[in-house]
C-alpha cells in the first residue's frame, strides 16, 4: 500500500452518462443514442472544467471541445458484457464479465412467481407491469392505500420493484417483503435487483421517499473489492455502490438523497481518508432526468457536477487519481425512457502531472478495474489497466 503509485483513488461514477452508440446497440433497440452529444446539440452546455480535462477530446462535443491541451487522460470504454443496466455496467468495472444478461420482464412477471410472492407476504399485489416509478403510483397509488396491496413493476432493467406508502406497508414490513422476493427471484428469475420503493404523500400528490433500498446479487467471488479487501486497501463508497456490492469489501459508506448530497459526503469522505479507494455514485443524471426524458434537468445537473470540481480538486493531494466515468447510457431526447447501449466516456485527472493522454477505445469498463487493483498491488481476472500510460 505504502508504495502504491496513486496512494488515493477517487473512482466517480456519473451515472448513465454515455457518450454515443455502441455498434451492438440497434439489437437493443438503442440506435442513434448518444446521451452526451445530443445534450450538447439540444443546449448549450457551460462544462468548462470537463472540457478542460478532455471530455471533448473522446469526442467531439458542441460547445465542449475538443481543447488543445487536455489536462486528464482520456477515453471511452466499450461494454463487453450484454446488457446496458446499472448492475452489468458496475459489475464490469471490477471485473465481472456476464455470459448473458439478467432476466427482463418487460410484460410482468409469470403467475408462478407472482403467485409465490403474494403467498408468503401474505398480500395481494397491484401493477406487475413496466412502468414509471412516478407515474405507478400516481397510477395505482390511491388503489394501494385503499387496499394494502403493494405495487409491483419492472422496468427496461432486470429489476422487481415494490411500491408502497409509508403509512400503509411500514418501512421494516417492505423491506422485509423486498427481500421475501429476493429469495424467490433465482436461478432463470434471478433478477439483477430487488428495490424497495417507498412513498408518502395524498392522492394527486405522492412523493418518493429517500427511503429507497436495493438487493442485489451477490457479485462472483474475486472481483476488484474481494481483491483489495486481500491485500488490506481500505474501500469506502459514495451513493448507491454498497448496495450494487452488497458492501463486499466496503468499510465506510454513506448512502445519498441526490447528487448533491453524495457531492458534499464525496468531500467529507476525502477529509477522512487518506489513503484507500474512495468508490462514488451520482445518480441523479440517470433516476430523475435520462428516465423522464428531461433534457433540461440533465443539463443542468451535468453544469452543477462540472461547478462543483473545483472544490473536489482543492481536496485533492499530488499523490490521489481522480477517475470519471459512466456506466451506461440513458439518452434523454430520445422518444424512449429506457438505458441506452453506448460507450462511456473515461476521464483520468492526476494532480502531480495535468496533462492529456490519449487512452483510447477500452475494450471493456474492466480496465478501470485492473487500474485501480495494479495501483494498489492486486490483480483481478478481467480487463487491461492502464496505469503505465497515465504515470
Amino acid at each position: 500500500m505504502t508504495s502504491a503509485p496513486f496512494r488515493r483513488v477517487i473512482w466517480i461514477v456519473l451515472d448513465s452518462v454515455g457518450i454515443g452508440e455502441m455498434p451492438d446497440a440497434a439489437a437493443y433497440g438503442d440506435a442513434g443514442s448518444d446521451t452526451l452529444g445530443h445534450i450538447a446539440a439540444r443546449r448549450t452546455l457551460n462544462l468548462p472544467q470537463m472540457a478542460q480535462l478532455g471530455l471533448g477530446n473522446i469526442k467531439p462535443l458542441a460547445h465542449v471541445g475538443p481543447v488543445e491541451r487536455p489536462t486528464a487522460a482520456f477515453g471511452r470504454c466499450a461494454l463487453a458484457s450484454p446488457g446496458k443496466d446499472t448492475t452489468t455496467g458496475h459489475w464490469e468495472m471490477v471485473g465481472i464479465h456476464l455470459a448473458k444478461p439478467f432476466p427482463l420482464y418487460p410484460r410482468g412477471f409469470p403467475p408462478e412467481i407472482l403467485q409465490e410472492f403474494e403467498r408468503r407476504i401474505g398480500r395481494g399485489t397491484l401493477g406487475n407491469c413496466a412502468a414509471s416509478g412516478t407515474e405507478i403510483i400516481k397510477e395505482l397509488g390511491e388503489e394501494h392505500m385503499r387496499t394494502g396491496k403493494p405495487i409491483v413493476y419492472t422496468s427496461a432493467d432486470s429489476v422487481f420493484q415494490v411500491a408502497a406508502h409509508e403509512e400503509v406497508i411500514p418501512l421494516w414490513e417492505l423491506y422485509k417483503i423486498c427481500e421475501t422476493a429476493r429469495e424467490i427471484l433465482r436461478g432463470p428469475y434471478e433478477v439483477g435487483r430487488v428495490i424497495a420503493r417507498p412513498f408518502i404523500g395524498t392522492p394527486g400528490a405522492f412523493t418518493r421517499t429517500p427511503n429507497r433500498k436495493d438487493y442485489a446479487v451477490p457479485p462472483p467471488r474475486g472481483m476488484l473489492l474481494d481483491q483489495l479487501q486481500a491485500v488490506k486497501v481500505d474501500v469506502a463508497s459514495v451513493g448507491k455502490i454498497f448496495d450494487v456490492f452488497l458492501g463486499r469489501g466496503i468499510g465506510e459508506h454513506e448512502k445519498t438523497k441526490n447528487n448533491a448530497d453524495g457531492m458534499a459526503k464525496t468531500l467529507e469522505m476525502l477529509g477522512d481518508i487518506g489513503a484507500g479507494l474512495l468508490f462514488v455514485n451520482l445518480v441523479d443524471f440517470d433516476q430523475l432526468y435520462g428516465h423522464r426524458n428531461d433534457v433540461e434537468g440533465y443539463a443542468k445537473a451535468l453544469e452543477e457536477f462540472d461547478a462543483w470540481l473545483p472544490s473536489l480538486y482543492e481536496k485533492l493531494s499530488p499523490s490521489d487519481l481522480l477517475i470519471l466515468t459512466a456506466d451506461h447510457g440513458c439518452d434523454p431526447t430520445t422518444p424512449s425512457t429506457d438505458h441506452s447501449r453506448e460507450y462511456v466516456p473515461l476521464l483520468v485527472y492526476r494532480p502531480r502531472n495535468p496533462q492529456g493522454v490519449n487512452l483510447g477505445l477500452r475494450s471493456t469498463l474492466s480496465d478501470i478495474g485492473q487500474t485501480v487493483a495494479e495501483n494498489f498491488g492486486a490483480e483481478i481476472s478481467e480487463g487491461e489497466s492502464f496505469l503505465e500510460a497515465i504515470q
